[in-house]
C-alpha cells in the first residue's frame, strides 16, 4: 500500500509517532526536489526515522523509478510518500505517478491563504490543485493525525 501525504514539514514527529504505526509502513519516500539534492537535509530528516524503517529521497522526476526500486526492497510492508506541496504532487501525477487517495495533513498558513482546518490553509492555487485531484477521481483525506475525524469536506 502507498500512503500519499501532503505535509510541508515532510518528516517530523507526527509522521514517526502516528502515521508509521497507522499505515504499518516500512518505508518512507520524501519527494522534494530541493531535499533530493541536499545531503545535509536528508541526514537531518533521517535522524528521526527508526532504524526499522527505510527512507529514500527522490526528486519529482525520479519518483516513478524510486517507487519501482522500493517495491523490490526486501523490507516488505507499506510505504508513506511525502510531498511538501499540492503543486509537487500534481507534477508527480502529471508525470505518471498513480494514487487513489491523498492525505492533506499540513499546509501552513500564509498571506493570501484561507484557513480551512487547524492544520491546513489553502491558497487559490492549492484549491485549484485539490479540485483537479477530485476531478481525477482522487479521494481527499484531510487529517493531521490518523485518529482525527475528517476535518473538512472540500467541495
Amino acid at each position: 500500500m502507498l500512503w500519499v501525504r501532503i505535509d510541508n514539514r515532510l518528516v517530523h514527529g507526527q509522521i514517526i509517532e502516528t502515521w508509521l504505526p497507522y499505515t504499518h509502513a516500512k518505508r518512507i519516500i520524501v519527494v522534494d526536489d530541493a531535499v533530493a539534492g541536499d545531503d545535509l537535509q536528508q541526514q537531518i530528516m533521517s535522524l528521526a526515522i527508526p532504524h526499522s524503517v527505510s527512507c529514500f529521497f527522490s526528486s519529482i522526476d525520479d519518483l516513478s523509478t524510486s517507487v519501482m526500486s522500493v517495491g523490490h526492497d526486501s523490507t516488505g510492508g507499506n510505504t508513506i510518500i511525502l510531498f511538501s506541496s499540492c503543486e509537487d504532487l500534481r507534477r508527480a501525477l502529471e508525470k505518471g505517478f498513480k494514487f487513489n487517495t491523498v492525505n492533506i495533513g499540513n499546509i501552513h498558513y500564509g498571506p493570501g491563504k484561507k484557513q480551512i482546518s487547524p492544520s491546513v490553509a489553502l491558497s487559490s492555487d492549492d484549491e485549484s490543485c485539490l479540485h483537479f485531484f477530485k476531478g481525477q477521481g482522487i479521494e481527499l483525506d484531510f487529517r493531521c493525525v490518523p485518529n482525527d475525524p475528517v476535518q473538512v469536506r472540500f467541495s
